[in-house]
């Protein structure tokens, strides 16, 4: 009978889980948001937009693009409807977690279609689940070509300048 009891507590201690066969919150992270990106990529709306919170929010790159989520999937529906969103592959990624290990923020550079792109945001897990709750994609400028960018967007950008002055008054 001990040998009995001796060799089912060997074979419950070998299926218990160690620490390399544990998915880390880092691997899950970096697993959401490429999976995210790739979902863009193949154009599967419902696969992209179930990644993020019911109250995510994202900015794109123009100043006027601030959307929750119902208005991006709006705008971005006929995109997904053609076929294929956008493609952003991630050159670089770092994530932060809080001291609760429920909420996570991060940074990336990506290979876009406007060549190098910075993303980052805001995640949150729910339920054991990771959702993108934020984010943001800015487009990186070289600071060598800085004026040449000002010159092109300041004509569009000072008429929302003084659109903002004119609402803060």
């Amino acid at each position: 009978m001990k040998k009995i009891i001796f060799v089912l507590i060997l074979i419950a201690a070998s299926c218990k889980p160690t620490k390399d066969t544990i998915v880390s919150d880092d691997s899950k992270i970096n697993m959401l948001l490429d999976s995210w990106h790739k979902a863009a990529a193949d154009a599967k709306y419902d696969s992209y937009f179930e990644k993020m919170t019911e109250d995510a929010v994202f900015i794109g790159t123009d100043a006027t693009e601030n959307w929750g989520k119902p208005a991006f999937q709006a705008f971005a529906k006929p995109y997904f409807d053609k076929g294929k969103a956008w493609g952003f592959t991630a050159l670089e990624r770092h994530i932060y977690f809080d001291k609760t290990k429920e909420m996570a923020w991060f940074d990336e550079l990506l290979n876009t279609q406007m060549k190098i792109c910075r993303g980052s945001g805001v995640l949150v897990k729910i339920g054991g689940e990771w959702k993108i709750k934020h984010y943001v994609l800015s487009m990186t400028v070289p600071n060598d070509n800085v004026n040449a960018v000002i010159k092109i967007k300041a004509p569009i950008e000072d008429k929302l300048i003084s659109g903002y002055n004119k609402t803060n008054q």
